[in-house]
């Protein structure tokens, strides 16, 4: 058993990792924002610490007696007039826990960092990107036992919180307009073309908690994805039958989308931004099957793994 830290434990993600790691008997402590406290678990085992990853003294009472911390925080899109940006969530609430992890003396911990991301290609980088790589880097050159995940698009059932499908079902399938299957380019010949490997949550929490069980992974970087590859096409089908319809799609060139989403992307009934496209198109599957180095035999990207958007 260990005693862990948790700093964006609240999300969807967060919450199977939790679930994951108190079944293992560790005992958490989870920084919470003030008004979140109801979307943590309240087992015994389980403590909120009321606070914000700005502040280091909130992030201090987190991890002070903790042997390991975990670092989940990350968003898909900016608000910058609620002090919500990848800069700030991504990079800077990072750095700062790790700085005060090493301070503190803890021992191990654990990063949430994102597939795509590429060093050796910074220009073609997003901010989503290049902060998650920052964080990535200060952890690296740091005193602690790290160990990095990097998961492709993560899917489950949403525990009344933000997922990938169903977030896709509700904007583009649920919506009266056609599906747009997306392309680069001039030629909608491979519209919608692009590939994801979608991983289910349940492994996700897996990977974190073996994780810690295992000192060969300290050191490791682990790309997360699931065992299929669907193209967006294909994703759109499985997500329209799994919820007992059918739909219309249509090639949407980026070309014409790019300017639109530049403009209004930062409005968050807007359905995708610039950025979220580029990122899109260019695909994110996995070269290193990091479930399988872990021993977890991912979950298909299928209709029993989506039976969570059937419609009541």
């Amino acid at each position: 058993m260990m005693k862990i830290g948790i700093i964006g434990g609240t999300g969807f993600v967060g919450s199977y990792i939790i679930d994951a790691l108190l079944q293992a008997d560790h005992e958490l402590r989870v920084l919470t924002r003030p008004g979140s406290e109801h979307k943590l678990n309240s087992h015994p085992n389980c403590t909120a610490v009321p606070g914000d990853v700005a502040n280091e003294a909130d992030i201090r009472d987190c991890l002070s007696g903790t042997e390991a911390a975990i670092y989940l925080i990350g968003i898909l899109r900016e608000l910058p007039q609620q002090g919500i940006t990848f800069d700030a969530m991504q990079r800077r609430g990072a750095e700062r826990s790790i700085a005060i992890a090493e301070e503190l003396g803890v021992k191990r911990f654990l990063l949430m960092s994102a597939n795509g991301i590429d060093a050796a290609q910074p220009e073609d980088q997003t901010p989503y990107q290049t902060t998650k790589l920052a964080a990535e880097e200060r952890l690296k050159h740091s005193t602690l036992q790290w160990t990095i995940f990097r998961p492709s698009v993560i899917f489950g059932p949403p525990r009344g919180r933000m997922e990938f499908c169903t977030q896709l079902k509700a904007e583009l399938i649920d919506s009266p307009v056609p599906a747009p299957l997306f392309f680069a380019g001039l030629s909608m010949l491979d519209a919608g073309g692009f590939r994801l490997a979608p991983v289910h949550v349940d492994d996700v929490a897996n990977a974190f908690a073996t994780a810690l069980t295992r000192d060969d992974t300290i050191g490791q970087t682990y790309a997360l994805c699931g065992p299929d590859s669907p193209s967006w096409k294909e994703i759109l089908k499985a997500l329209a039958t799994a919820s007992g319809k059918s739909k219309l799609m249509l090639p949407a060139p980026a070309l014409v989308l790019e300017p639109v989403a530049a403009v209004l992307g930062r409005f968050s009934w807007f359905p995708v931004t610039r950025d979220q496209l580029r990122m899109l198109l260019a695909g994110n599957t996995c070269s290193d099957d990091g479930l399988a180095r872990l021993g977890i035999a991912g979950r298909p990207f299928d209709q029993s793994s989506l039976s969570y958007l059937a419609s009541p």
